[in-house]
């Protein structure tokens, strides 16, 4: 579910780059930091060179520029539309809302196959309207953070609650989306780019959520890309 491991499989989709997945159990802390010395994701690893490394868009950056993984610069750079980084902005807390206990609730995910993972991020992931200082805490005696009971409380109680004023929202917001995209096949006028990689990677985690009606213009983005990059989106688990 991470965008930003889904930007990382959508370029090297795009590119056609061959490569194995694998996915860490979201409680998995051992395996990336024997990678890189702490738990992040993603982690790019070309054992033939004992090479790792880790961060999405340096990654990208590597195979795009790497003659070994196809015609290098097939990715424009960022264009620095400040309309759609305004827009992702504005509905970060209805999509935490929607999409995070749905990741864990599915049970279909690999990342969360088994309680530990889901725990583990219901554990460091908070709801709104609470922010991470008040959920997490900060390892001190004043301020430990919220018991893991109520944590899981209030996830139950935000997956059973009627999602539809929030899914309604959604689907006005967008429409207002549909409007900034340039195309059905890029964001930005010029092409595929860095755009496309981060805006497709945080959109596909809205396909988890059920009744949510997608604009033409923008359904067709959310499926040319989920095709062009090998990538599939969550419309058939969705809840």
């Amino acid at each position: 579910h991470c965008p930003f491991c889904v930007r990382v499989r959508l370029a090297m989709g795009v590119k056609n780059v061959k490569h194995l997945i694998h996915f860490l159990a979201n409680d998995d802390i051992a395996s990336p930091t024997a990678l890189v010395g702490k738990k992040i994701a993603p982690i790019f690893e070309l054992p033939e060179d004992n090479f790792v490394m880790g961060e999405s868009l340096d990654i990208i950056a590597k195979i795009d520029t790497d003659p070994r993984f196809g015609p290098t610069n097939q990715i424009l750079p960022a264009s620095g539309r400040k309309d759609i980084k305004a827009w992702q902005k504005s509905v970060q807390t209805l999509l935490r809302t929607l999409q995070r206990p749905r990741y864990v609730a599915t049970g279909l995910l690999p990342e969360f196959q088994q309680i530990d993972g889901r725990h583990a991020f219901i554990k460091n992931h908070q709801l709104p309207p609470y922010e991470k200082p008040e959920w997490k805490g900060d390892g001190t005696q004043e301020n430990p953070g919220m018991d893991m009971d109520v944590k899981l409380k209030l996830y139950a109680e935000a997956m059973a609650a009627d999602p539809t004023p929030l899914v309604e929202d959604l689907n006005a917001r967008l429409v207002e989306l549909d409007d900034m995209l340039y195309s059905e096949h890029y964001c930005s006028e010029g092409g595929f780019s860095l755009d496309d990689v981060d805006l497709w990677a945080r959109l596909r985690s809205i396909t988890i959520v059920s009744g949510v009606q997608w604009p033409s213009k923008l359904r067709s983005y959310m499926d040319n890309l989920s095709a062009l990059g090998d990538v599939p989106l969550y419309d058939e688990m969705a809840l």
